[in-house]
């Protein structure tokens, strides 16, 4: 085991929990239907093992990798080695296509990529003359293929032998704090991805920073699900985990989310939007089939704590009488329904990547699961703001995170200042220079603060409408509200250079529910006039179309954080976005 390190960085954390709680343990995962645990002392040798493996493969310092894949060890092992070894790695959406994994790997001048299986591979393959810069790919466990410059990962992991444990350790005492420790490409809504630079001081202030404000402790446990080729999912499944020793799940699949959340049963759980909208489709649905006694005891509960809450988010005292009642619903029902989830450990339930409805966070509040909105982007490691238990704002994204100067610039859009702002966008000077202004992140997000110090969101820069009679209309507000209907899953506003504003508008999981379409179509209606009665009409949405079928990744409109490609679906969707306007007298 290495020497502990002085200098305070993700490489120097990890050693130190292998030093200081060897045995406590650092993951699970699912080998042969059962949960297998890794320790710290266990996991810090694979990490070493890897960064020695990375060295003799001609790793030099300031070299990439990168990495295609699932959730997995091996994805986080490899992401820790190239960082001890003074390198970074490169995340790539296990749903990008050939011609984006050759753009990623070819633009980060990764040495070696690793790759889940023998899918991922073919992805590889397909575009590897394009990849010159590659030398070396290496399968995760379970993936056999053979080729010249193909090794499984027990072969990887032999190459160790090929460098001392002091070449290493020298590796760690020369990484500086301004070394670039990963590289984030964005998903991209327009263009090619840019590669975020990351720094590890970014990193380590940002993790040490949510530590300090109490999201995480050593006793955490977390479910790693999310693509860890987003920031979120780092800070969740890498960063965090290595600041305070915490536990994480390794996820089978997206598809068995449930299943595994229930085994784990995390005190710590990060989501989009889009997931705690399926988990609020599928317990409505639930709720609303419950009759009588039962549903009368629910309703009740749903009110005791949706009460307790709202003190709780102000930092007020429950009243005795309250908490006794409050008590009394979590022994009835809500503990039972918390098993029932595996929320039953819960402490930190976090939404972020993308707005959230708030009639949502009022459901999970009632149900005394209170989700906490998080806002920020990669270009700032994650978290810009946050609420959080006694400091929440439901429609909010919370006050600015603790030792970050957080503005509003004359034209609305949100600046930041702070040690978890970025480095600049790789090999990109021009979209950097736009971006980064005398140190102030431009966030390209319009915001305001309240006189509490609370940020709200309201629009996207690049988004803005400019409608023919040129007024600036921020659409996100107006497709949040109008996705408050259950009946819808995504709803897009369209009115650049137009006349009026209309909406495409895909169905959600309640609309399979209802038999008559007609009556589909004037629910939505209602929802729309809800909407527009507290708009001024240049805003109001006077049309809107249905589409045949939702949107997706694989599809086009959505990128791998689900959110909304404008320029995409404005493109696939052009003639049903012509007929609002055909013989329009607005």
């Amino acid at each position: 085991m290495a020497r502990e390190q002085s200098r305070d960085h993700i490489p120097g954390r990890l050693l130190k929990q292998a030093t200081e709680r060897p045995s406590h343990i650092a993951y699970q995962a699912k080998v042969n239907g059962r949960w297998q645990p890794t320790t710290w002392r266990g996991f810090a040798d694979q990490v070493r093992s890897a960064a020695r493996a990375l060295m003799t493969l001609g790793f030099a310092r300031g070299a990439k990798v990168a990495i295609l894949g699932f959730n997995r060890p091996e994805w986080v092992i490899l992401d820790h080695a190239a960082m001890m070894a003074g390198g970074a790695a490169a995340g790539i959406y296990t749903t990008c296509s050939a011609e984006e994994v050759q753009y990623i790997v070819h633009h980060s001048e990764a040495l070696v990529v690793l790759v889940e299986d023998e899918a991922q591979l073919a992805k590889i393959k397909a575009k590897r003359a394009e990849m010159p810069l590659c030398k070396h790919i290496v399968l995760m466990k379970g993936a056999t293929a053979t080729g010249p410059d193909i090794m499984s990962w027990e072969e990887f992991l032999g190459k160790a032998e090929g460098t001392t444990d002091s070449a290493l350790d020298q590796r760690i005492d020369a990484i500086e704090q301004a070394d670039l420790a990963t590289l984030i490409y964005t998903s991209g809504t327009t263009g090619p991805p840019k590669g975020v630079m990351l720094s590890h001081r970014n990193l380590a202030w940002t993790s040490r920073t949510l530590v300090d404000i109490g999201e995480g402790t050593e006793n955490d446990v977390s479910l790693s699900y999310l693509p860890l080729s987003h920031i979120a999912e780092q800070m969740a499944t890498i960063l965090m985990p290595a600041t305070t020793g915490s536990t994480v799940y390794f996820a089978e699949s997206i598809e068995k989310v449930p299943d595994n959340l229930k085994e784990s049963r995390p005190t710590v759980f990060f989501g989009v939007p889009r997931i705690w909208e399926k988990f609020h489709a599928v317990l409505g649905g639930k709720l609303s089939e419950v009759k009588g006694g039962k549903k009368r005891l629910i309703d009740w509960a749903r009110k005791v704590n949706t009460e307790v809450n709202n003190k709780r988010d102000r930092d007020l005292k429950v009243p005795r009488l309250l908490d006794l009642q409050y008590k009394l619903a979590h022994k009835l029902v809500m503990s039972k329904l918390k098993v029932a989830l595996g929320f039953d450990r819960a402490r930190s339930l976090i939404s972020g990547a993308a707005p959230i409805a708030p009639d949502v966070l009022e459901f999970f509040a009632s149900l005394d699961l209170p989700i906490r909105e998080i806002y920020g982007q990669s270009e700032d490691c994650g978290p810009t703001s946050f609420n959080l238990p006694g400091k929440t704002k439901i429609g909010s994204v919370g006050p600015a995170l603790p030792g970050l100067e957080c503005k509003i610039a004359d034209d609305g859009e949100i600046l930041i200042k702070g040690p978890n702002v970025f480095l600049g966008y790789y090999k990109e000077p021009e979209a950097t220079a736009e971006c980064l202004k005398d140190g102030w992140l431009c966030s390209g997000d319009l915001g305001q603060f309240d006189r509490d110090g609370f940020l709200t969101i309201t629009g996207r820069k690049k988004e803005i409408i400019i409608t023919a009679g040129g007024k600036n209309i921020a659409p996100k507000n107006i497709e949040a509200a109008i996705k408050q209907s259950p009946l819808v899953g995504e709803a897009v506003v369209i009115g650049d250079r137009r006349k009026f504003l209309t909406a495409l508008v895909t169905l959600g999981d309640a609309a399979a529910k209802v038999d008559d379409k007609t009556q589909i179509r004037a629910q939505i209606q209602a929802q729309i006039d809800q909407v527009n009665a507290s708009l001024a009409r240049v805003e109001q949405v006077k049309k809107f179309a249905i589409l045949p079928k939702p949107f997706g990744i694989d599809t086009g409109e959505l990128t791998p954080t689900m959110k909304i490609k404008r320029k995409v679906v404005a493109q696939m969707y052009a003639s049903e976005i012509e007929a609002m306007y055909v013989d329009s007298v607005e």
